[in-house]
């Protein structure tokens, strides 16, 4: 199949994520993983990137876990710190596609409170044409209607589309609605994915 799109995920694709990060020299490890345990912090997590206000969450945690309010402050108010950088080999690819006249798209999983401190942290994501965050949209992968969406608002051919992604959940929704599904591990390995697919690129 022709591919015509390229559709990324942000975190660990094109820039990394640590929530540990925030914490670090503010916070010791022992409290900060007993604040991650007690609020189920994927489940917690999931719910910012479908659009939870980050007031709302923490009247949460305040009505549920008061002595977890204080951590909850520090993760959001260093959230930069969460972002230590690019995913190596991700800009590079990213530029290589632009150049080759290959769409460049992102479709995340992010906060929209939050979402302005990604491409500083990872500058290719400013290459990319457009990114469909899910908290500005209230709905978040692997829901099937955030890849529906997807290709509605940017008017994708879902067979030459590729979306990558690390979360093999996510990939598997996007296939499901007719896109190229591919687990991200490394740049390098989505590049020899796409030349194997008929995407002139250049080799590393």
């Amino acid at each position: 199949m022709s591919v015509d799109t390229v559709v990324f995920d942000l975190g660990q694709v094109l820039v990394r994520w640590d929530p540990y990060g925030p914490f670090v020299g503010r916070m010791d490890v022992g409290s900060v993983e007993a604040f991650f345990a007690d609020v189920d912090f994927p489940s917690f997590n999931h719910h910012q990137d479908a659009g939870r206000p980050w007031a709302q969450a923490k009247a949460e945690v305040r009505a549920r876990f008061p002595q977890h309010e204080a951590a909850l402050d520090v993760y959001v108010d260093h959230f930069a710190d969460a972002l230590p950088g690019p995913v190596p080999g991700s800009e590079r690819l990213v530029r290589d596609l632009v150049a080759a006249g290959v769409r460049t798209l992102g479709l995340t999983n992010w906060s929209s409170e939050t979402f302005h401190l990604a491409e500083p942290a990872a500058p290719a994501i400013g290459l990319l044409e457009d990114v469909l965050v899910s908290g500005s949209v209230g709905l978040a992968k692997p829901d099937e209607r955030i890849f529906r969406l997807l290709v509605d608002r940017f008017d994708l051919d879902p067979a030459s589309t590729v979306f990558t992604d690390d979360s093999a959940p996510n990939v598997a929704a996007a296939a499901g609605i007719g896109l190229q599904g591919v687990l991200f591990t490394t740049a390098d390995d989505l590049r020899a994915w796409l030349l194997a697919h008929g995407v002139l690129l250049p080799r590393t």
